[in-house]
């Protein structure tokens, strides 16, 4: 069984939170680290510690993931300018949290990352 998360007391409101969206499958919340002008995480409410933990049937809530993001660049007026979604795994590639995670970055030119 994977270990409860940080993640896991804000989807159930155990710790406080600037939550955007919140649907039976995800939450979204402001980073209280924030990276750019914009930066909302989106979790998945089940918890999934890495991307390699992720299952067949965990497919469409990670689709409902990008959608919602989608949703809220809207709603905070980036999606006409742009935004980066990233998602990273395990500790090499900078995840501090193992719950897996979104983050939507925007609000300014975020500049060349790859692509």
């Amino acid at each position: 069984m994977a270990e409860e998360t940080i993640f896991s007391k804000i989807i159930r409101r155990e710790v406080p939170a600037d939550i955007v969206f919140h649907d039976d499958k995800v939450t979204a919340f402001r980073d209280i680290s924030p990276q750019a002008p914009i930066h909302i995480l989106i979790i998945p409410n089940k918890l999934i510690p890495t991307i390699n933990d992720i299952t067949e049937e965990d497919e469409t809530m990670l689709g409902h993931m990008v959608t919602v993001a989608a949703k809220i660049a809207k709603q905070e007026g980036i999606d006409e300018t742009g935004y980066r979604l990233i998602m990273n795994c395990n500790k090499d590639a900078g995840q501090e949290v193992f719950h897996i995670h979104m983050h939507l970055l925007g609000g300014k030119n975020l500049g060349r990352l790859v692509g």
